[in-house]
């Protein structure tokens, strides 16, 4: 028999959890965390490990949203110009820490993943050091973007005055803080690679319970501490992620980890190794944004209400993302681990459960709120010329978000596989429907808001099918740098 298959198969496979209750078949002696999580992910129930693996960070990062949302409350009571400056900056801050977790993380996630799965815990170590490298260069990069063209930028977007200098002046804290920023996101990333969800967890947590007192006593003032205004918020948020930085260098250069971070020699495979997932991931994140700027655009082109009803409609697409993001990191290092120890079919196995998981989880709200969508809609706004064509474009785009969450649930899984061209694909076609296309529909045929809504929701389709492709014409298992 195929030994491939022989230890694919579930039913030749004593089943390991990730608190390693069971004994192993290889490695019987090894009990480190590294050793114990890594046979749960080649040979535990995958259902029960993927939820194990993904409810920590699902969990931290809705707590992280709700910061966010109370930082645009304290930022608010500063007034109008506070919130109108903020707004300027936000859109790349956004970018960055998409592209720091989401982009370069999901090549430093994948690496690790794969390098730990085929028993290359040498270059997992060293994947580390490669991976804080470029941390270092990419915070230089958009601290230095952020000071030398942030004031370009913000007057091309509108920012002008007062607005315009408190843009500069909370851009300048906040991007001062980008190289721990981008260190912690990158040592994160490699935990999660690993299988540690846990300590990634416990420093998004931390950080959100020192910045939501932390953030209004440096904003307004407390005690000994001055009133620093909108700058406030950048300071705080700086602060903790280089304390949080220097804790996270300070645990993996122990070893604790079960990754161990060390000054070794730079190699140019291991950075093709983060690379060849993180490029394209980033791109993917650029695509996206491009996708809902101009989307939001063409909303524009109906008047001032059509693109609010757009603005608290899409808002609903964030609240979706931390349980997205949490169950596609589990599926990206699962996928990867079994990849590099050659385990293709349970790697494809995964993948289907984990985007069979994700349409589960996501699917019963979109039709819940197509149904009904002043459930959603209510929260934001009662004004009927803005909730008539918010529900308009909820009613036909939320009927499909349990194909959102399976076509995101099956990318994540591609990135574990370190073959990314086929969800690059998706995000192209995405980008070409939704925006190319729904701009022609509006701008030169006279569409209306539902046809532009139902070519959104054609292009999620359309973008799902993309993602499964390669789950059927074998380049899925196709393993780079293995």
């Amino acid at each position: 028999m195929n030994e491939e298959l022989l230890l694919d198969d579930p039913r030749t496979l004593p089943a390991y959890t990730l608190d390693g209750s069971q004994a192993a078949v290889r490695n019987d002696h090894d009990t480190s965390p590294k050793m114990l999580a890594r046979k749960a992910m080649l040979h535990g129930p995958i259902l029960s490990t993927i939820l194990k693996l993904a409810w920590p960070t699902i969990v931290v990062l809705l707590v992280q949203t709700l910061v966010g949302v109370a930082e645009v409350y304290y930022v608010g009571r500063l007034g109008m110009l506070a919130l109108a400056g903020t707004a300027l900056v936000f859109p790349f801050w956004s970018l960055m820490t998409m592209v720091s977790n989401g982009g370069m993380g999901s090549g430093v996630s994948s690496a690790v993943a794969r390098a730990i799965g085929a028993d290359r815990h040498d270059d997992a170590d060293a994947l580390v050091f490669h991976g804080l490298v470029l941390a270092m260069v990419s915070g230089v990069i958009f601290s230095l973007g952020a000071w030398l063209l942030g004031p370009t930028i913000f007057s091309l977007l509108g920012g002008r005055g007062e607005a315009l200098s408190v843009a500069l002046h909370y851009s300048n804290y906040i991007f001062a803080g980008a190289i721990p920023i981008w260190i912690v996101s990158q040592l994160t990333s490699a935990l999660r690679g690993a299988g540690n969800m846990r300590v990634p967890a416990i420093v998004t947590l931390a950080g959100a319970l020192v910045l939501i007192p932390a953030s209004p006593a440096l904003i307004f003032g407390f005690g000994p501490i001055p009133r620093f205004g909108v700058a406030g918020a950048g300071i705080a948020v700086g602060a903790y992620y280089s304390i949080a930085c220097l804790l996270l260098l300070r645990y993996m250069a122990s070893g604790r980890s079960g990754l161990k971070l060390a000054w070794v020699p730079l190699q140019w495979r291991h950075f093709a190794d983060i690379l060849r997932v993180g490029l394209l991931s980033t791109i993917a994140i650029v695509q996206t944004n491009l996708t809902v700027i101009a989307v939001t655009g063409a909303f524009g082109v109906f008047g001032i209400h059509a693109l609010a009803a757009y603005g608290i409609a899409s808002r609903l697409d964030y609240f979706l993302i931390p349980v997205l993001f949490g169950l596609g990191t589990a599926l990206l290092t699962m996928v990867g681990v079994n990849i590099g120890a050659g385990h293709v079919q349970r790697a494809k196995r995964i993948a289907w459960i984990g985007g069979g998981l994700g349409a589960l989880l996501i699917g019963p709200v979109g039709l819940i709120t197509a149904l009904y969508p002043n459930l959603w809609l209510h929260l934001f706004s009662h004004d009927a010329a803005v909730v008539a064509p918010a529900a308009i474009y909820l009613r036909r785009v939320a009927l499909v978000y349990g194909l959102l969450a399976f076509g995101f649930s099956l990318g994540f899984a591609s990135q574990g596989s370190g073959r990314m061209f086929w969800p690059f694909a998706a995000g192209t076609s995405r980008l070409l429907i939704a925006a190319g296309l729904g701009w022609l529909a509006v701008a030169h045929f006279g569409a209306g808001i539902a046809t532009l809504s139902l070519i959104g929701a054609a292009a999620i389709v359309v973008d799902a099918f993309v993602c499964s492709i390669p789950m059927f014409n074998g380049s899925f298992g196709s393993t780079p740098g293995k």
